[in-house]
């Protein structure tokens, strides 16, 4: 009875030990200061150290982060450009100005909603599933990093 309790107690340290590690490097991006932190320093470095890829799995993975990256920062340069208007008009807009700027902003809004979309799918083609919703849930960590620091960094309009 002792011997299979050792077993099972065994069996579950080295099932559990491999977890703990990724869990670990995932549980790091948790703290939204350094999440933010090593996304400016390396986010495709991060992404590695997060996802724990196989060969295989890296090979089908990494063409759908790059293509989600490019049509990312699409529409972060589409949301920048609409936001910049504000801080150079620095007074109080019209209303006309104010509905093109909320038409951009919800443009932006759309693209990147269509990127994440075709990157969900995409994603998770290309990995298990439990993979695949691992790289979902730090995209949408570092989403929320970025739309704290915009909301910080632009005035409500005039």
């Amino acid at each position: 009875m002792n011997r299979n309790v050792a077993v099972v107690v065994l069996a579950v340290a080295m099932i559990a030990a491999p977890l703990a590690r990724a869990q670990s490097a995932a549980d790091g991006v948790t703290d939204l200061q350094v999440l933010r932190a090593a996304v400016q320093k390396d986010k495709k470095a991060l992404v590695a150290s997060t996802m724990t890829l196989t060969d295989a799995e890296a090979k089908k993975f990494w063409p759908v982060y790059e293509d989600f990256q490019r049509d990312l920062d699409a529409a972060n340069r589409q949301r920048s450009l609409a936001l910049e208007g504000v801080i150079a008009l620095n007074k109080p807009m019209s209303d006309l100005f104010a509905k093109n700027l909320a038409k951009e902003l919800i443009e932006a809004d759309d693209a990147e909603a269509r990127a994440r979309k075709k990157m969900h799918t995409r994603v998770l083609k290309a990995l298990p599933a439990t993979k695949a919703v691992r790289y979902i849930q730090f995209e949408s960590k570092v989403r929320a990093v970025r739309a704290y620091d915009v909301a910080v960094a632009f005035p409500l309009v005039k």
